[in-house]
């Protein structure tokens, strides 16, 4: 049975897989920090021996997400953008509605076909199919800062292997 960090042990984890996405967005001033990445360090952090926290899982989910967004938001909403609650009963806010509705469908297909099975991949994908995160440049960062979390996990996770030693 995998041990259950203690309350410092995963906060500090957390802590420290978001350094290096906290200091890539503001010296760069790309969106390397995002609400899903909080859900994914969480696992990682506090459940780093769940399926759902394997390198595989975590990467394939969120590009499963994004891709599933960025096609549902190419197709039903392109031009619209949720950074304010769309007007009742308007034609942006059903154009949006859709397209989360199919970015999860989607995404949810997507991970289940694949077995690339990560929840927070559902919020990545609503991030873009309501306009957030809709561009080429914004795509490859969503992806390079997955795997920039993902590779302050391995870094942990080697230390931690070394210290055991």
């Amino acid at each position: 049975m995998a041990r259950r960090p203690t309350t410092v042990d995963g906060s500090v984890r957390v802590a420290v897989l978001f350094v290096p996405l906290a200091l890539l967005a503001w010296l760069s001033g790309q969106p390397f920090v995002f609400p899903s990445l909080g859900p994914s360090a969480y696992v990682l952090a506090v459940s780093p021996d769940a399926d759902t926290s394997t390198p595989g899982r975590v990467f394939g989910g969120h590009l499963i997400g994004l891709l599933a967004g960025l096609a549902s938001y190419h197709l039903l909403a392109s031009g619209l953008g949720l950074t304010a609650q769309p007007v009742a009963g308007s034609v942006a806010g059903a154009r949006l509605a859709a397209s989360a509705l199919l970015a999860v469908t989607a995404t949810t297909a997507g991970m289940v076909a694949s077995d690339y099975r990560h929840a927070p991949a559902c919020a990545t994908t609503l991030i873009v199919a309501l306009g957030i995160l809709t561009t080429a440049l914004e795509a490859v960062v969503v992806v390079l800062a997955v795997l920039a979390l993902l590779g302050s996990d391995a870094a942990l996770r080697r230390i931690a292997r070394l210290r055991r030693r």
